[in-house]
């Protein structure tokens, strides 16, 4: 199955997954907030970013060692895909070791996060007991998340996505039981464990049969020329993990320590319907990460820079006007149709939150291309400098403007990637400057932003009462007005001429 057959199975499932996971998603969002409150939800988001940040042991070997997968897979090399193979189950199991030594080590540490006199009627002992659950669900799934490489790297990354859904489903429904009838978080917490527990095992089984040879005791050890390649993308990819852990999971933890927990149950609530919607964004450019790795292996620079300006384009757009949409419509959303005031969030922090999605979004296509092109060395310090910077401006800027300083250390880190990874995917990958990437830059920014003022005075007129009504009425002139303000800039561009030719013949043939 070529390139883009694989691909749009890939999108098709992850569509259907993020449908439902949304659904699901926002339904328990909602049972946990009127059941459980802002403080236990904060807490619940404080230890998902503190186990996100001991996945740091995990250090890029997975990106190294899916890297080295792609060549093998498009030869059909048996023999390789098992010895590689071999390779990431023995350095899973050793980082799932050091995790748990890790995390257990922090166990004293816990009440100190948490003010006593924020906690309200939740101890220390109880503060544990949830950390300990949240750090075993952490620690079992490298025991087998490694067996989702050799299918992702065949382009079937469906199979990862129907599991996480049907699991996901199964996982809210028997939580929003529990807390309907209990009202309580560990009972919330151990359904979590026990249905993903049976989902780790299904797992294991479900790829033994499906790849046999994965088995084989007679495995021939890799020469020491491919260890040597594997492990030196994998310290490059040190810096990377390092740094983004300090950029993108440190800033509950600041948040908490500054503030109190709750602010960390607000912002969640905006994150959280962000990142669920963005998620229908990402299954397109996640869903052809080994379909650049099959492009760099088998087509030209010219090729793969024409399929590259795409899918850059492609990002722009839909990030943009995901930002646009999430400026004018979340705030009326979260605190006039779902919640009430005490739920809002400052329109200068959300300003900053979507300023930092969009450039994440401009990143995407950069990112993606550089994992499949196994460009990991170039710029293995900037990560690294981005989560420093993060850390500091973040530290700085809270005591000083309060939570918007959070972001500010955010967004000027992560626009750091934005000037400095083109220059080196158009040199190393392309072979040419990056001039044009910057010019198309200015061009997307200037149609996003443009839309996005004019929008202010509409939103005024048309929700001067929020309801579902209003609220549905400038959703659509805002997706009018956004995709027809692109269709007319770009529409003679070779990137928007190609994407029509997609969904033409996807029309024509239906």
């Amino acid at each position: 199955m070529g390139r883009v057959k694989q691909a749009e199975k890939n999108i098709f499932f992850g569509y259907i997954s993020n449908f439902i996971i949304l659904a699901v998603g926002l339904l328990q969002r909602d049972v946990f907030i009127r059941t459980l409150g802002k403080t236990l939800l904060g807490v619940n988001s404080l230890y998902t970013d503190i186990l996100s940040m001991l996945s740091l042991a995990e250090l890029g070997i997975g990106s190294a060692l899916n890297y080295s997968l792609y060549k093998p897979v498009a030869q059909g090399d048996q023999e390789k895909i098992k010895s590689y193979m071999r390779l990431y189950r023995t350095a899973y199991m050793a980082i799932a070791g050091v995790i748990a030594v890790i995390g257990l080590a922090l166990v004293p540490f816990l009440p100190y996060l948490i003010k006593e006199s924020e906690r309200g009627a939740i101890s220390g002992r109880e503060l544990t007991i949830y950390y300990l659950i949240f750090l075993f669900n952490t620690v079992s799934t490298y025991f087998v998340a490694y067996k989702y490489s050799l299918a992702n790297a065949q382009q079937r990354n469906y199979i990862q996505t129907n599991i996480a859904t049907i699991t996901k489903i199964a996982t809210v429904l028997a939580q929003i039981i529990v807390l309907y009838v209990t009202k309580n978080f560990l009972l919330y917490l151990l359904i979590q464990a026990a249905v993903e527990l049976v989902q780790k095992i299904f797992v294991s089984l479900y790829f033994n049969r499906l790849y046999p040879y994965l088995r084989d005791k007679n495995i021939r050890k890799l020469e020491k020329q491919e260890t040597d390649v594997v492990i030196t993308k994998t310290k490059a990819l040190m810096f990377h993990k390092i740094g983004d852990v300090a950029r993108l999971s440190t800033d509950t933890v600041i948040i908490t320590w500054f503030m109190n927990v709750d602010w960390v149950g607000i912002v969640g609530n905006y994150t959280m319907i962000i990142t669920y919607a963005v998620n229908f964004i990402s299954v397109i450019f996640n869903s052809v990460i080994s379909g650049f790795g099959n492009l760099v292996a088998t087509e030209s620079k010219e090729k793969q820079h024409a399929m590259f300006k795409v899918y850059r384009f492609f990002a722009c757009w839909l990030y943009g006007f995901a930002a646009v949409g999430f400026w004018l419509l979340l705030t009326p959303l979260i605190v006039g149709i779902w919640l009430d005031e005490s739920w809002r969030l400052g329109q200068t922090v959300l300003t900053l939150i979507l300023v930092d999605l969009y450039f994440k979004g401009g990143r995407t296509v950069l990112v993606n291309f550089k994992i499949a092109a196994g460009v990991f060395e170039q710029d293995r310090y900037l990560s690294l400098i981005q989560g420093i910077v993060n850390l500091v401006l973040s530290i700085i800027g809270i005591q000083y403007i309060g939570l918007a300083g959070v972001y500010v250390g955010t967004v000027v880190s992560g626009v750091m990637a934005n000037l400095i990874q083109p220059v080196i995917v158009y040199r190393d990958c392309f072979g040419r400057r990056a001039w044009s990437y910057f010019a198309d830059s200015v061009k997307y920014i200037g149609v996003i932003a443009a839309v996005a003022a004019a929008m202010v005075p509409v939103k005024h007129l048309v929700m001067g009462e929020v309801n579902l009504i209003t609220f549905a009425g400038m959703a659509l002139i805002i997706t009018f007005v956004y995709n027809a303000a692109f269709v007319l800039v770009f529409r003679r561009t070779e990137e928007f001429s190609y994407l029509w030719a997609l969904v033409k013949g996807k029309l024509w043939r239906s």
